[in-house]
């Protein structure tokens, strides 16, 4: 078994974030969970800790800095240490442009880009300070693959891998991995409000991998020698055209 770390995942409550919860705690790392749906965190906390793993979970809203610093420093006072943060929180309600939706065009850009820099912030100077750590960025294939209705949410998760990029060149300590899954069974399109995009997002989303299959490319980056940096993976159904 690979050495256990302290973990930290945001948008834990469902889909990639619970699924890494769970493969993580599995391997043996101790897991610290955040979310805003507080219940489902410590329904995932009590299932961890039933099975004999250590887990920990904090209310946590990724577009706040503040929240994300007091779940960083409770973990530092708790533990000493944050080896790996797994921004995975993110949202995808979908739209045409012309639909004009700038309310969730803001949402997503608060959540999937500010979120993801936010959790950077608060992590990166105990991490630089100790000379070591791993920060995961969840993006997506549509980093690399624009759809219609997807222009934005697309632009976010580019900035996504961007950051991750820029991240990883800066620095000579840390270990920075940017994961870009297909499709993968989750709550996501649920968020989506316009109906055109809901029903493509439907049948776009059948053919879809469990979201475990992220939790395990997370764990075999992680678990790489501390020389070894993973810098991409791309996780997708077989057979996707997308």
């Amino acid at each position: 078994m690979a050495e256990s770390k302290i973990v930290v995942i945001t948008g834990a409550s469902s889909g990639i974030g619970e699924a890494v919860a769970l493969e993580l705690s599995k391997a043996g790392h101790t897991i610290v969970v955040g979310a805003r749906r507080t219940e489902r965190l410590q329904d995932l906390v009590s299932r961890i800790e039933a099975s004999g793993g250590v887990a920990r979970a904090h209310p946590l809203d990724v577009t706040s800095r503040g929240d994300l610093v007091r779940v960083v420093n409770a973990t530092l006072d708790e533990f000493g240490r944050i080896d790996v943060m797994v921004n995975n929180a993110g949202v995808m309600p979908l739209s045409p442009l012309k639909a004009l939706k700038v309310d969730e065009w803001d949402q997503m850009i608060d959540v999937n880009i500010k979120g993801v820099l936010n959790g950077i912030a608060a992590v990166l100077p105990a991490m630089e300070a100790r000379g070591s750590g791993h920060i995961v960025n969840v993006a997506s294939i549509g980093a690399h693959r624009v759809s219609p209705t997807a222009a934005v949410y697309c632009a976010t998760k580019y900035a996504v891998w961007a950051i991750s990029d820029g991240l990883r060149q800066e620095t000579d300590r840390l270990r920075v991995t940017v994961i870009s899954p297909g499709v993968v069974t989750s709550e996501l399109a649920e968020t989506i409000s316009d109906e055109t995009a809901r029903e493509a997002m439907r049948d776009f989303r059948k053919n879809a991998i469990d979201p475990a299959a992220i939790g395990r490319a997370i764990r075999y980056a992680i678990e790489q020698p501390p020389e070894v940096d993973v810098s991409e993976i791309v996780v997708r159904p077989v057979a996707s055209p997308h």
